[in-house]
């Protein structure tokens, strides 16, 4: 069990070690752009599927409670969390439309839309992000190194180097702290 335990870790570390030698520039362009919008007064929006829709939850709570400062809310929603319009849209209008039919209905131009994707190719993540570009709103991606059709229609996109779904939602997390706590100085 040791040496499983020694080389999830060192593989965490690697890919942590590739996120400082490469991504700090991608990571320092999404946290600004967060500032940016909450500056002026939109949102930022937030989903994915499975562990990536905790992510989404997870970051929305940091923005709208606090990450480490006691301050004023940050305007922030995960489209996870509404379970009744959820089943109600995959019900009436097919799962791949469960985030594009939120969009539509809450975002506004100068928003951010963040989909969270470990593959990069969930489709209604997909269409979530086509209906938030032709909506005028920012849009960004999280994803992994798999075969990745997210960040190739992102204004911005943070792929986490792996092809590990767990090593991916852990850098996900990793960065989404990161950018939560710059933005948190930024604005505090």
């Amino acid at each position: 069990m040791k040496k499983i335990i020694e080389k999830d870790l060192l593989e965490s570390i690697s890919l942590t070690q590739d996120t400082i030698k490469n991504k700090l520039g991608i990571i320092q362009d999404i946290a600004e752009s967060f500032i940016s919008c909450l500056k002026k007064g939109n949102k930022i929006i937030l989903f994915g599927n499975g562990g990536s829709a905790a992510d989404a939850q997870h970051i929305a709570a940091e923005l709208v409670g606090r990450f480490e400062k006691n301050r004023g809310p940050l305007a922030a929603i995960s489209l996870n969390t509404n379970t009744s319009c959820l089943t109600a849209i995959a019900n009436d209008f097919g799962y791949d439309n469960v985030f594009s039919k939120q969009i539509e209905a809450l975002g506004k131009p100068g928003d951010i839309a963040l989909g969270i994707s470990t593959s990069g190719n969930s489709k209604n993540v997909l269409e979530a992000i086509k209906k938030a570009k032709h909506l005028g709103l920012i849009t960004i991606g999280f994803s992994g190194k798999k075969s990745d059709d997210l960040s190739k229609i992102c204004d911005l996109s943070f792929v986490a180097e792996s092809s590990r779904t767990c090593r991916i939602q852990e850098m996900h997390i990793k960065v989404g702290h990161i950018i939560c706590n710059l933005v948190e100085l930024a604005i505090s």
